[in-house]
Formats: structure tokens, C-alpha cells, sequence
């Protein structure tokens, strides 16, 4: 089930306003909890526990962290949740591309009548790891306060409204709404439209551009005209559709009083790589930069250890966003060599090397092209379209693309 579907907006949401407006405020979290629950359970009822297990996890941990003092014990409990949390999902994303890639080719399983069944991909679980780690983290290094009421907790972790595609909300973000909250008209009606537009970011330009997205990457042979256009509109395909459900996400957060942060800013305005990541998927970018980015020393030291700590940076966010192939790793690898060159030649918001328009045109041209790679099934097939950028195989409009652009009326 997802926001766009008959069945979330004609019963599910529906139904869940009208049981959290009718339930008192201090059962409201309660309210959150159980639909969320439902919510998931209705896409695969055998992986309610990955919702339920980080819960009661992170939030026993957490009620550790605050419990103990500074000291060994106390960091010990930290690394090794996380060890589990990353474990976790390591597990989940990777163990298919493991055995099927490095394990079976040597195991020979069918001469020895074993076959590898593959591990289902839990829903939402890349961003349920990545605010359970948030949360622990933040505890432990006392930015907030411990939750000591589950409910509440649990309601924070498993909230549907963005539990599938994001913003990532850390628990500073709703830490007071979480216990005092409005519910009223203005924020139902402001959270609707926004809603409204998000889905229409989704349904109506999103879904409109998927077939010749999947037309163009589907090409044998494409052209140049081709192999650009794919490129581009997946661009905005992916942007429309990623915005659209963080938009709706937002928009059904106002609705209960929640102010999700936002999580797009016209990325496709950027100038360079790095400017494009503080506008693009933004939660991630900040989860990634105070997580990850600044532990490992961030921009002090040496160029060589700023430029590795950069890449380590990227290569992680091409792994988190897909497990199937080794295309979001080299997709990540690429971003990463992109801000290292641009950090190398000095280039700066505040003093760019290169004209406006050329920086502009530079850094769209490099996430159009690095989006192919993201996009593709495999490596082969990314390899034809950037053949085809290249105009390897023509450069006008195959006739394909012209049909489905022009198609004939009878």
C-alpha cells in the first residue's frame, strides 16, 4: 500500500483520521502506533518485528544511555546497538548480492542440491535503521533527552507517514509534538494541500514520464537523442516522485501537528556537487554529514584525508539507496570523485571558478549522466545508454521514442 493507491486514500487515511480525531490527545500516540503497525503489516504482515524490534531496542538503550555514566559501559552499549542496527540492515540489503555474486558461483548449489532462497527486502528499513541510529546516538551524546514513554517512542519510529520514503526525522525534530501537539482545522486543511501537491507531483508528472523512462533505457541501440532524453526525464521522474511522497509525508505530518523538515530544495538549480546534495534528498545529506561525515574528521586534516573521508561519505549513500546491483556503489563512487575534483580545484558557492551558467550547465550535465548508472539494471545496459550520449549509434530520436511521443490515432 502507498500514499498514491486507492486503498490508502479512500480507507486507510480516511480511516485513520477520523479514530485519531475522535480519541483523546493522550491516546493519539497510541492511535499512531497501532495504524502505523497496520500500515506495514498490510504490505508483509511477517516483517511487523522490524518495526517493532528497533522500537523496543532503541528505546530500552536509550533509557540505558541516560541511566549510566560516562564511561566504558556506556560507549560499549552504543557500539555494540549499533553494531546490531547496522548488522541489521547490512543483512537485509546485501545478502542476495553476496551469495548469488561471491558464494554461489563457488559453492556449485545445484550439485549439491542446495538453493538459495532469496532474503525479501523489508520495507522502509533503510530509513528505519538510519533514525533508530539518529536517536541512540543523540542520546548518548545527551543532544536530547531520554523518551521514557514507549508509546511515544514507538509512535516516533514507526510513523507511517514517513516511514516509506522519507524525510528521515530524527527525534529532535518532534521530540515536543510528540507530547503536545495541535489538532485542528487550519492545520488539517494547510496539511491537505500540501498533501494534495505531492500527489500530484507524483500521479501526474512522475507517472507521466515513467514509460518513456522505461522506453529509453530499454533501447538496444540508443541514440544520443535518445540516451539524453532518458537521462532527463528520469531525472525529473525520480525527482518528482522522491519529492512528491516526502511532500506528502510533510503534508500529513501538519495534518497531526508534526513539522516534518523538508527534503528537496530545487536541487536542479545547483551549481556544483555539493551544492546540489544540500538540496537534494537533505535529510540524508544532514544524517550523513553529523553521523558520519564529521566523525570521521569531516573537513579538518590533510586534502588526502578530507578527499577520503568525501568518498568513504559517497560510496555509503550509494550503497544505502540499492542493494541489487553494483551500480548505486559506482554511482555513489562517482559523486564522491565529483566533489573531490571540485574541492581539489577550490571551487566554492561563495567563489566559483566558472561562470554561473556554465557551472550550472557543468553540474546538471554530471547528475543527468551519473543518473544513468543509478537508473540502469546493470552495468551493461548503463554502458549502451552513455554509448549512446556519445552518438555511438546515431543522434537523432529513435522511432520508438518518436511513437510513443506522437502516437498514431486510429
Amino acid at each position: 500500500m502507498v500514499f498514491a493507491s486507492l486503498e490508502f486514500l479512500t480507507v486507510f487515511f480516511p480511516l485513520f483520521l477520523l479514530v485519531y480525531a475522535v480519541s483523546a490527545p493522550r491516546w493519539r500516540n497510541a492511535v499512531i502506533l497501532l495504524f502505523s503497525w497496520a500500515f506495514y503489516g498490510w504490505w508483509s504482515p511477517q516483517h511487523v518485528w522490524v518495526l517493532v524490534g528497533p522500537s523496543v531496542l532503541c528505546w530500552l538503550v536509550g533509557l540505558g544511555l541516560g541511566y549510566l555514566p560516562d564511561g566504558r559501559r556506556r560507549k560499549g552499549l552504543l557500539i555494540a546497538t549499533l553494531i546490531v542496527l547496522v548488522g541489521a540492515l547490512a543483512f537485509f540489503k546485501y545478502i542476495n548480492l553476496i551469495v548469488e555474486s561471491l558464494i554461489a558461483p563457488w559453492w556449485s548449489p545445484v550439485d549439491r542440491g542446495w538453493t538459495w532462497e532469496r532474503v525479501i527486502l523489508p520495507i522502509g528499513i533503510s530509513f528505519i535503521v538510519l533514525q533508530s541510529i539518529s536517536y541512540v546516538v543523540d542520546v548518548y551524546r545527551r543532544d536530547v533527552p531520554v523518551e521514557r514513554d514507549f508509546v511515544a517512542y514507538a509512535a516516533y519510529q514507526s510513523m507511517f507517514s514517513q516511514l516509506i520514503a522519507g524525510p528521515i526525522v530524527r527525534y529532535s525534530h518532534v521530540e515536543k509534538e510528540l507530547h503536545r501537539r495541535p489538532f485542528d482545522v487550519v492545520h488539517v486543511g494547510e496539511g491537505l494541500r500540501i498533501f494534495i501537491i505531492g500527489l500530484a507531483m507524483k500521479v501526474i508528472v512522475a507517472d507521466t514520464l515513467a514509460p518513456v523512462v522505461d522506453l529509453c533505457f530499454s533501447l538496444p541501440r540508443p541514440s544520443a537523442a535518445d540516451a539524453w532524453l532518458g537521462a532527463l526525464t528520469y531525472g525529473l521522474q525520480l525527482f518528482f516522485d522522491f519529492a512528491g511522497y516526502s511532500v506528502m509525508a510533510v503534508g500529513m505530518g501538519q495534518m497531526l501537528g508534526f513539522k516534518f523538515p523538508q527534503n528537496f530544495d530545487f536541487p536542479y538549480v545547483a551549481r556544483s556537487i555539493q551544492e546540489f546534495w544540500r538540496r537534494w534528498h537533505m535529510t540524508l545529506g544532514s544524517w550523513l554529514r553529523d553521523y558520519l561525515y564529521i566523525p570521521l574528521g569531516g573537513g579538518r586534516g590533510s586534502a588526502v584525508r578530507v578527499s577520503l573521508n568525501l568518498m568513504l561519505v559517497m560510496m555509503i549513500s550509494g550503497l544505502w539507496h540499492g542493494a541489487d546491483s553494483v551500480n548505486f556503489f559506482l554511482w555513489g563512487v562517482m559523486h564522491g570523485a565529483a566533489m573531490v575534483i571540485q574541492r581539489a580545484m577550490g571551487a566554492s558557492e561563495s567563489s566559483p571558478r566558472l561562470s554561473r551558467p556554465l557551472a550550472w550547465s557543468l553540474t546538471i550535465a554530471f547528475v543527468l549522466t551519473a543518473w544513468i548508472i543509478f537508473r540502469a539494471p546493470d552495468l551493461a545496459s548503463a554502458w549502451r545508454m552513455y554509448q549512446g550520449q556519445w552518438g555511438v549509434n546515431g543522434w537523432t530520436l529513435s522511432d520508438e521514442v518518436l511513437a510513443l511521443w506522437r502516437p498514431v490515432h486510429g
